[in-house]
């Protein structure tokens, strides 16, 4: 029979309702909704579009198109979800452990099935560790201090340079200095110095949980090194750590750190440290401050002129000081650090205290400063001539010591009568003869 004939004695197809619906278009529907609106009959519509009569009518009756809800297949796997969501996170989300332990169980299904269900998961987490949220702060609100490396040519010798950066969040102005080391001296130097440039002090500092300041967590709360503490207390300033491999959560100072490495120091060379940080103190003023800024497009120097910093006022520097005992040996050098610093000949023997600060060691006998040296590398002698005085004579020591004076066994024997030799050589003659 031919398509003509079926559609002559009214012939239509008899295909199922589910296997047919799920093929319909929402334009289909929407056609099939507005022909119904025009009066047009039931049979005729679905004789024109391919459909069965009772899908008109169901149509007809739901009055919109809908997509439709496929039912839900219950899995073998299912009823370890919770179990994979709370398990997952701990083990890596390793789908060989999860399904080993699954199978302890009672699961019977394959590692497959396992790396199918957490696979969102996984992604969630790859995801988290990639993407990030800008955050901004209020003017005054944050600072955000780091540390970046870079080896830089002083003088003769290619030294690993350590560059202190303090960024304000609001306004972007950054301080910088380079120093030798990352100890907790040179973090407080340098704190203490950008404080003084700026004149003020933010409401908090966030850092990457540097081991110098961070010694450990506890419950969730940061365990700050004590002096540390003890400096934030005494400038107002609260410190707070990023989350552990979150450090893109200070993304203003990284900036500001390969900042500093692009701009200020590439293919730089200086004589002395003095002459590093003393270009740096420049360049901060004459191009850090006066570039235009990529992400606030304005000046660091004039938005900063809107930052609400808490005054120093007439708070003087924190001293910070470390002390040290020592007795002084025979060579009148102390050994701090693995180097070696003069005192005044006059205390060997003697115990002295050594005082440590951020840049020098002071030295202290009882309450008097016998000496003052700045810090120098490992293995090095530092000496100060004047410690000397009285032993450091041409000649050396012994030069200047005459002979005995008062030995009561020494009896002096007149001056020493000068004869010729040749009356020596006589009387040696005479006397071989007989």
């Amino acid at each position: 029979m031919s398509e003509t004939s079926r559609h002559a004695v009214g012939f239509e197809p008899c295909a199922p309702h589910r296997s047919e619906e799920p093929m319909l278009r929402e334009d289909t529907v929407q056609e099939m909704l507005a022909r119904l609106a025009r009066g047009e009959g039931v049979k005729t519509i679905a004789r024109e579009l391919g459909v069965d009569r009772k899908t008109v009518k169901r149509w007809r009756r739901l009055g919109q198109w809908r997509p439709r809800q496929g039912r839900t297949r219950l899995r073998s796997l299912d009823p370890y979800r919770d179990r994979l969501a709370q398990r997952g996170p701990e083990v890596g989300w390793n789908a060989v452990v999860l399904h080993r332990e699954l199978q302890g169980l009672g699961f019977t299904g394959g590692v497959q099935q396992v790396r199918r269900m957490i696979r969102p998961w996984r992604a969630e987490v790859r995801w988290a560790q990639v993407a990030t949220v800008r955050y901004e702060t209020g003017p005054g609100e944050q600072a955000q201090v780091d540390f970046g490396q870079l080896r830089i040519w002083l003088g003769e010798r290619s030294e690993r340079v350590h560059l202190f950066v303090l960024t304000l969040g609001y306004s972007r102005r950054l301080w910088v200095r380079a120093y030798p080391h990352e100890r907790l001296s040179a973090l407080l130097d340098g704190h203490e110095r950008a404080f003084r440039h700026f004149g003020g002090v933010p409401l908090t500092c966030l850092y990457d949980n540097p081991r110098t300041l961070v010694l450990g967590r506890r419950e969730r709360e940061v365990h700050w090194h004590p002096v540390f503490h003890d400096f934030a207390r005494y400038y107002g300033v609260t410190p707070r750590a990023c989350q552990p491999y979150r450090a893109r959560t200070k993304g203003k100072v990284e900036s500001g750190v390969k900042y500093v490495k692009r701009n200020a120091l590439a293919g730089r060379r200086f004589v002395s440290w003095d002459a590093l940080n003393t270009w740096l103190e420049e360049w901060m003023a004459t191009v850090a401050d006066q570039r235009v800024h990529g992400t606030t497009h304005e000046r660091p120097i004039e938005r900063f002129a809107r930052e609400t910093l808490t005054p120093l006022g007439a708070r003087v520097p924190y001293r910070y000081e470390q002390e040290h005992v020592r007795r002084v040996p025979a060579d009148a050098l102390v050994a701090i650090r693995a180097a070696r610093y003069s005192v005044p000949v006059q205390y060997v023997g003697t115990t002295v205290t050594v005082q440590e600060t951020a840049a020098h060691y002071e030295i202290f006998a009882g309450s008097v400063c016998i000496a003052r040296h700045p810090k120098a590398p490992r293995h090095a002698v530092v000496m100060e001539r004047t410690h000397y005085h009285g032993l450091l004579r041409p000649g050396g020591p012994a030069s200047s010591v005459g002979p005995p004076q008062w030995d009561p066994t020494y009896q002096p024997v007149g001056e020493v009568m000068v004869r010729d030799l040749a009356r020596y050589a006589a009387v040696a003659e005479s006397r071989g003869g007989a």
